[in-house]
């Protein structure tokens, strides 16, 4: 088993940077594919980044590309998503998931954490 917790979110400007952190319980999470996840009020959740388990990999939703970054610190067991120049359609809860092979795809995940909200305010 593997309990994920998110924190780092809150209210930010337009144009403002937030970086959230997903911190994970369990040995085996360095074997993990990561990912990252939103879901605004009345729309589906959607597909953030993604992280290889060695961190040498990772991908991004083209609403995203060029403004956030995803990372992983094994040692730690933590993975980050560093978002900058934040806009008022990022405003969503945020979602960190755990154990994946198909990284885009939200139901291919094993493990979810409870969703941190990040709020941008133009």
């Amino acid at each position: 088993q593997v309990q994920l917790v998110e924190s780092g979110g809150g209210l930010v400007q337009a144009g403002g940077s937030l970086r959230l952190s997903c911190a994970a319980s369990g040995r085996t999470f360095s074997s993990y594919g990561l990912g990252w996840f939103r879901q605004a009020p009345g729309k589906e959740r959607e597909f953030v980044a993604a992280i290889s388990q060695g961190g040498t990999a990772a991908y991004y939703a083209d609403s995203v590309k060029g403004r956030f970054t995803i990372s992983r610190d094994n040692a730690k067991n933590t993975m980050y998503l560093q978002m900058n120049r934040l806009k008022p359609e990022d405003t969503a809860v945020y979602y960190c998931a755990a154990d994946s092979n198909r990284y885009t795809v939200a139901l291919t995940y094993s493990y979810w954490g409870q969703g941190t909200q990040v709020t941008v305010s133009s």
